[in-house]
């Protein structure tokens, strides 16, 4: 049955990926231009809704949370690589799938290049587990767990900082 409901969820924002336009490679390279919000927009309402659902679910006993230990060094190189792979292709990689289905063939190459790195990823992780892993090391920790405070204060506030950063786009037309 989770493998239907996950089946579910994927077609479900599969067609809200392609409803919103952001499969498009110039809405893509307009969020890298800082001129079109439409791929933050739709990345920081998946994040708020995420995270009620999330918590909503492991509130009511439906889940249990298994947190990755939180690595510094692997955050950023992995955000660099990331944004690297992003600004260079035009898509960010998990668009690459949806662009594909749609039709847009440049995006093969996102997928091809997710693989290849996974490849990479795999052959070079036990140097990256010496060298860069280990930098920053902060254990299985969460932002509500930092900050000392219910996980609920922490995403009311991020919702109402997301709802007034969308105001703020909209009244400068982005």
């Amino acid at each position: 049955m989770s493998l239907a409901y996950g089946l579910i969820t994927g077609i479900l924002f599969g067609l809200i990926l392609q409803r919103s336009g952001i499969l498009n490679y110039e809405k893509q390279v307009g969020a890298l231009r800082l001129v079109d919000m439409t791929v933050f927009k739709l990345m920081l309402t998946a994040i708020v809704v995420g995270s009620i659902g999330i918590y909503l679910f492991k509130d009511l006993g439906v889940i249990t949370l298994s947190l990755k230990a939180t690595s510094i060094g692997a955050q950023v190189v992995g955000g660099l690589v990331f944004g690297v792979g992003w600004a260079l292709l035009g898509y960010c990689p998990g668009i690459s799938a949806g662009a594909l289905g749609e039709g847009h063939v440049d995006a093969f190459w996102g997928i091809l290049g997710m693989l290849f790195g996974g490849v990479v990823y795999a052959i070079i992780y036990p140097a990256m587990k010496k060298y860069i892993i280990s930098i920053g090391q902060f254990g299985k920790i969460s932002l509500p767990q930092i900050l000392g405070i219910n996980h609920w204060i922490v995403i009311i506030t991020i919702g109402v900082l997301t709802a007034l950063l969308f105001v703020y786009f909209e009244k400068k037309g982005l």
